[in-house]
């Protein structure tokens, strides 16, 4: 068993793409048109990390409920957790392509961590290894 998919409600694919691609570095694994259960054009939007793994379903808001939902879906919490493996490197990136940081990356026992913001609004942990002290 594995997780496959997750849900994140975005306004426009288009954009979610961008940034779940060029500024995060996921890969678009699929971009197909498809149809809602009362028969709506939609389109089935698939990211996923390099190499697989748990991917991302950016699902444009139908109707005003699902509208509420971008950048809500887990209440103003950190709900998702993108782990790279060189810190620095992802935070310059994503730095420089503008991407919204809650506070300052700090240094846990569990690793390299800062807050982010997708663009949906939804909350995201940053995380690396911890920082190897020398000597």
């Amino acid at each position: 068993m594995r997780l496959d998919l997750v849900t994140i409600v975005v306004e426009e694919y288009d954009p979610a793409i961008l940034f779940f691609t060029e500024v995060l570095g996921s890969e678009l694994a699929e971009d197909s048109p498809s149809t809602t259960n009362a028969g709506k054009a939609k389109r089935w939007v698939v990211v996923r990390p390099p190499g697989g793994g748990t991917g991302l379903l950016l699902a444009k808001a139908d109707g005003e409920q699902q509208r509420e939902a971008i950048g809500a879906q887990v209440k103003g919490r950190v709900g998702f957790f993108l782990q790279v493996d060189d810190f620095g490197a992802a935070f310059e990136r994503m730095r420089a392509a503008g991407v919204e940081f809650v506070g300052s990356p700090r240094s846990e026992v569990y690793g390299q961590v800062v807050v982010f913001v997708d663009i949906a609004g939804n909350k995201w942990d940053l995380l690396g290894p911890p920082v190897q002290n020398e000597g």
